[in-house]
C-alpha cells in the first residue's frame, strides 16, 4: 500500500503521467466516436473537446483521481501498470470529470 508521501510524490512521475496524457487522448477519441445514447454523451463530449484543447491540463486532473483509486497499491505496482490498466482507470473516471463544467 502507497503511503500518502509516496502518492503525493508520484504527482511528478513525468513517466506515470505522460502515459495517463495519452490514455486520455485515446479515451476522448472513444468518446467522440461513441453512440449519443450512451449516458452523458454531451457531457462526455464536452470533456473529449476540453482533453483535445489541452491535453496536459485535463490529464493532470485525471492523473490526481487515477492515483487515488490506485492508494492500496504498492508504489511499485503503480508505476509499473500497464498501459491497459491505465486506460481502464482513465475510462472508469470519465464521467467524474464529464460535469459539464
Amino acid at each position: 500500500m502507497a503511503s500518502y508521501e509516496e502518492l503525493y510524490g508520484l504527482r511528478n512521475d513525468s513517466a506515470l503521467k505522460n502515459r495517463v496524457t495519452t490514455a486520455c487522448i485515446i479515451a476522448a477519441e472513444a468518446v467522440m466516436n461513441e453512440l449519443d445514447t450512451v449516458a452523458n454523451h454531451a457531457n462526455r463530449l464536452l470533456w473529449a473537446k476540453a482533453v483535445f484543447a489541452n491535453p496536459s491540463g485535463e490529464a493532470n486532473r485525471m492523473y490526481m483521481a487515477i492515483l487515488a483509486a490506485n492508494e492500496s497499491a504498492p508504489v511499485t505496482a503503480i508505476k509499473n501498470a500497464t498501459d491497459a490498466a491505465i486506460q481502464d482507470n482513465v475510462d472508469d473516471h470519465i464521467n467524474l470529470f464529464a460535469d459539464g463544467s
